[in-house]
């Protein structure tokens, strides 16, 4: 039998979740977060002032970069403890909020964290959003939405006019419309004056069916949407939707994320199911299937580079992102999904391993004695020759 020789590779990105970068609108891929052991991207922000400043938000803490990725560094374990479920960077780019299950904390100098006397059912949240003007922040908590003026120092209810259900996907435009916009129970709310009212924005898509929303980098009035495995485009900041190209092939898609190129041709969606891309405005969708992404699992994250519309960034995790806030949520942790008759099977898994493993011991050690019985025992050839006789 011959085995002929074949490349071996250090690491398998495909094995796990984590970071990933394109620099050409999706097209390739690569790990953003190589020599780190990431099951779980849930969040990223990216500093408007250095966009070499990242915080990543994952399912075992927050780490940070400043220098775009290539080291990492744990963030502040002993505060920030577990998962982190959102981030994000205030306008001047050094001020940072996060949520844990735990709480939502803030650092003003973006190295001290302080915990944030944030609401009720506020962590873990969904997703943290800044405003149009410094300090301005808005929180989607578990079931409820929150604004804060002062970066997080104080907040005040900014629901009004939703639905109970929560809100589950938020942007904010950044300038001087102070327009926000929201899913919640499955349709597009929007507002224009900073969260303080609210009103239905989704005429054309599908009812009650709306996964994502998303600002257009080059058009401050367009907006994309997806619902029922489609995509919608507005030209008039929501007023009226338009569905662009065909259904994604795969029915029943959940999207996560929506990144566009400045032309409007290419389109990437972060998905249940991992990452689609089109080059024809949705004419034709097509899994990215790159070696260097883990096309197996769940994407979430999908943030676009400030400065750089080519440069987008990907977020995969091993567990899947509802489990994750479910978990978080009811105040277990990933170890809480195990079941007692399956801790009691790894449980007698270990006897077993252990018990087999003293035997082989027991078994070795005839043949090999110890260095300090080989002085006090025969050799082995004399020993024989003995038994013969």
């Amino acid at each position: 039998m011959f085995l002929s020789p074949s490349a071996a590779r250090a690491h398998n990105p495909s094995a796990w979740g984590g970071l990933f970068r394109s620099r050409d609108s999706g097209e390739t891929w690569f790990p953003a977060n190589a020599g780190r052991f990431v099951s779980g991207a849930t969040a990223l922000a990216v500093s408007t002032a250095d966009v070499n400043h990242l915080l990543l938000a994952t399912d075992s803490g927050l780490l940070r970069s400043r220098n775009g990725g290539r080291d990492w560094d744990l963030e502040a374990p002993a505060v920030l403890v577990g998962a982190v479920f959102a981030v994000a960077f205030d306008a001047d780019g050094r001020r940072a909020l996060v949520s844990t299950s735990s709480g939502i904390f803030r650092a003003e100098d973006g190295v001290t964290w302080l915990r944030s006397p944030a609401p009720t059912d506020a962590a873990p949240a969904r997703a943290i959003v800044p405003g149009a003007v410094a300090g301005r922040v808005y929180l989607a908590g578990w079931r409820g939405l929150s604004r804060s003026d002062d970066w997080g120092a104080s907040w005040s209810g900014a629901g009004q006019g939703l639905p109970e259900d929560p809100v589950t996907a938020l942007v904010a435009a950044r300038g001087p419309s102070d327009a926000v916009y929201a899913v919640a129970g499955g349709r597009i709310w929007a507002s224009s004056d900073g969260a303080r009212s609210w009103g239905p924005r989704d005429r054309g898509i599908p009812g009650g069916r709306v996964d994502a929303v998303a600002l257009d980098p080059s058009a401050p009035d367009r907006l994309w949407a997806t619902s029922a495995d489609q995509l919608f485009r507005s030209d008039d900041r929501g007023e009226r939707w338009t569905a662009i190209g065909t259904p994604l092939g795969e029915p029943n898609t959940s999207v996560r994320g929506i990144a566009t190129s400045t032309s409007g041709e290419g389109i990437v969606l972060s998905t249940d199911r991992g990452l689609y891309r089109t080059v024809d405005r949705g004419a034709r969708w097509n899994l990215v299937v790159d070696g260097n992404l883990p096309v197996h699992l769940e994407a979430g994250p999908l943030v676009r580079d400030p400065v750089d519309p080519a440069t987008l960034y990907a977020g995969f995790g091993l567990t899947p992102y509802e489990e994750l806030w479910r978990t978080a949520a009811e105040g277990g942790t990933s170890l809480s999904r195990l079941d007692p008759l399956s801790i009691a099977g790894g449980a007698a898994f270990l006897v077993v391993l252990g018990l087999g493993a003293a035997v082989a011991l027991r078994f070795v050690a005839r043949y090999y004695p110890a260095a300090g019985d080989a002085a006090t025992r025969p050799p082995k050839r004399r020993l024989l020759a003995k038994t013969a006789r």
